[in-house]
């Protein structure tokens, strides 16, 4: 930093203000020090910075994008936020492994993260969760609300799946099943019970025999749909908990030789792009991803 000052002539605590924007500094003076880094080659030591402060301006983000295309926006928006507020994101893929949450979250914090962003897949001792609240990390939980013991930011999941329940009803239909997602999620269980307040307030009667489960995932949610179809007496309507499964349950149809909505009706949790590319268009009901991002 002395040589930076030395060539951009100014002070320390000056090029100090401009690195860590502390304090404003005039537009002539900020470029001067940043053209003097440039030259010198300087990289900001975050490490000694780190050690000095006892921040390291870093947030942890754990969370299943890879695995759930569903979180890319969430995470495009939470990465906005950050850079705004002169973070780094530090990001590990949990692929909904309750074991690699935790290995994860494990690591971050061993990188000494100010706070940590995990959309959980468990809250049973043992789990990431349990670590985090043990060693008191600054931490939200997002999309799934696994714990009243940490700030939570998700959507309403009850809600909006009676609605697609009473969709369906309303259209006449008397058989309404479901393709569940991956056992454990808050976001699973919260879907399913919309699933089944929705057939109540409808007056329909809950069939267990219904519910398929999809594991959150294309294949099984595929094959789930055959087992349905393949009932003597089969569902005339698909609530599909998620996108991906959503996908899954579209193969299965085609492979039967069902359209939608003319044989089989179908709706999906989590909207897709190509939603309004199929004829007719697909029925989707859209949490607010960038604005749980953000």
């Amino acid at each position: 930093m002395a040589d930076v000052a030395r060539a951009a002539g100014v002070s320390v605590s000056t090029v100090s203000h401009v690195i860590n924007s502390t304090r404003v500094v005039r537009e002539q003076t900020r470029e001067a020090v940043l053209q003097a880094i440039e030259q010198t080659g300087y990289t900001h030591n975050t490490i000694a910075r780190s050690l000095v402060t006892a921040s390291t301006r870093t947030i942890g983000l754990t969370i299943p994008v890879v695995t759930n295309p569903f979180f890319t926006d969430v995470v495009h928006a939470i990465e906005t936020e950050t850079s705004t507020a002169s973070y780094t994101l530090l990001l590990v893929d949990s692929r909904d492994d309750p074991d690699q949450e935790l290995q994860a979250v494990r690591a971050l914090h061993g990188r000494r993260v100010d706070g940590m962003i995990i959309a959980p897949t468990s809250s049973a001792p043992g789990s990431a969760l349990a670590y985090l609240a043990a060693n008191a990390v600054p931490t939200v939980l997002v999309d799934r609300l696994a714990s009243a013991d940490f700030d939570q930011v998700g959507p309403d999941n009850e809600e909006p799946t009676v609605a697609l329940v009473q969709h369906f009803a309303e259209l006449g239909h008397r058989r309404i099943g479901m393709v569940a997602g991956l056992p454990g999620l808050t976001t699973t269980q919260e879907r399913l019970r919309g699933y089944r307040l929705g057939l109540a307030r409808c007056e329909l009667p809950y069939d267990a025999g219904l519910v398929g489960q999809g594991a959150s995932q294309a294949e099984p949610a595929r094959q789930a749909v055959h087992d349905l179809l393949a009932q003597p007496n089969p569902p005339s309507a698909l609530v599909v908990a998620n996108n991906l499964m959503t996908i899954g349950a579209l193969r299965a149809l085609r492979e039967a030789g069902k359209r939608v909505p003319d044989d089989v009706g179908l709706a999906s949790f989590d909207d897709v792009e190509w939603a309004d590319l199929i004829s007719p268009r697909l029925t989707t009901m859209a949490p607010p991803r960038l604005e749980l991002g953000r």
